[in-house]
């Protein structure tokens, strides 16, 4: 038997059994290491807020449409989780890449074991040499690497990244290294010390003055080239927007839940020339079509955590039995402590 989290409805967090088929020819069973806690996502579903609490998504029209009176998103199975890394404990039948023994990353939700193809766990090995807690960020570095590409950054230019949570703390020092400048932005000082710690070369509390004057006055004037907005707080886009220099860019990588009634697209927008652009892990820049794709950007946040140039492990600050899931969630809800990355870590 695995055990798996679902959310039964906001807040309501449960255990359930499920019985763990054999293998069949080119799978291979993982047992979960490690289970990391999306604040963003994850905690949509968590509290109710999510777009899929009161809509459904019609994939071929591309539209949300009003549930049907007897539908609901609950349960949510899994939890919606999808920072997973784990060790291979038994192969199928015609496997001959993949070992007992082998660290596989991927998404399969808060459970204590997955099925998965010799394929899926060939492309998402782990290096031997890394630390398996890395392997939780395959997802949230590819959406973060993935604003980066959206970005389009160059060498010299100034960045400025709004909001500093885990994957703010991607962002940033992925913007570094593909050679801006980093201005963080954020309303929490230990995210902060945080963002410094990890390299960024600015930082400002949104909480404290005019955010958009205090980045002119680090350009000369200019503003930032780009902001990359990935709180999902509207307030925030907004001062993203403002913040950027003329024909400057303003890439949306947050996830907004409601309304954006503090974006007021008659000013800087509009005056300044900025262009917005969403940034979604669905997908890739038109012009990336045929080079980058999902693996390539899992695999590559990997390797530069393997160089030493991206630090992963170091951004996890909490870690819980998966049995205690409830306490981590409750926890990241009441925002009561300083917290960056929660895992759920499992007992075999």
């Amino acid at each position: 038997m695995m055990r798996r989290l679902n959310f039964n409805g906001p807040r309501e967090v449960a255990f359930e059994d499920v019985a763990e088929a054999e293998l069949k020819s080119g799978e291979v069973r993982l047992q979960t290491l490690y289970s990391g806690i999306s604040a963003g996502t994850q905690l949509t579903a968590y509290r109710g807020t999510n777009p899929f609490v009161g809509k459904t998504y019609d994939p071929d029209l591309r539209l949300f449409t009003p549930r049907e009176d007897n539908t609901s998103l609950y349960p949510v199975s899994g939890g919606w989780a999808y920072e997973e890394v784990g060790v291979v404990e038994e192969i199928g039948p015609d496997v001959h890449t993949i070992q007992v023994g082998d660290i596989v990353y991927g998404a399969w939700g808060h459970s204590s074991a997955a099925v998965v193809t010799e394929q899926f766990a060939l492309d998402h090995k782990l290096p031997s040499d890394m630390d398996p807690l890395c392997g939780i960020y395959s997802q949230m570095g590819a959406i973060a690497l993935n604003a980066i590409l959206d970005a389009d950054i160059h060498v010299g230019e100034t960045v400025a990244v709004f909001g500093q949570g885990v994957p703010g703390q991607l962002v940033s020092q992925l913007a570094r290294l593909n050679g801006g400048t980093v201005i963080a932005i954020d309303l929490d000082p230990y995210r902060l010390e945080k963002s410094t710690a990890f390299g960024a070369h600015h930082t400002l509390n949104s909480s404290e003055g005019d955010i958009s004057a205090a980045i002119r006055q680090l350009t000369g004037g200019r503003g930032a080239d780009v902001a990359i907005e990935i709180s999902g707080a509207s307030p925030a886009l907004h001062e993203a927007i403002r913040s950027v220099a003329y024909n400057g860019k303003v890439v949306t990588a947050g996830f907004y839940q409601g309304g954006a009634k503090d974006v007021y697209l008659g000013e800087e927008f509009h005056h300044n020339r900025v262009q917005l652009i969403c940034s979604q892990i669905g997908g890739v820049a038109p012009w990336l079509n045929r080079r980058w794709d999902r693996i390539r950007m899992e695999q590559t946040i990997m390797q530069l955590a393997k160089s030493g140039a991206l630090k992963l492990a170091e951004l996890v600050t909490h870690q819980f039995n998966f049995e205690q899931a409830a306490d981590a969630y409750r926890m990241l809800d009441e925002n009561k402590e300083p917290v960056l990355q929660s895992v759920l870590k499992f007992n075999h």
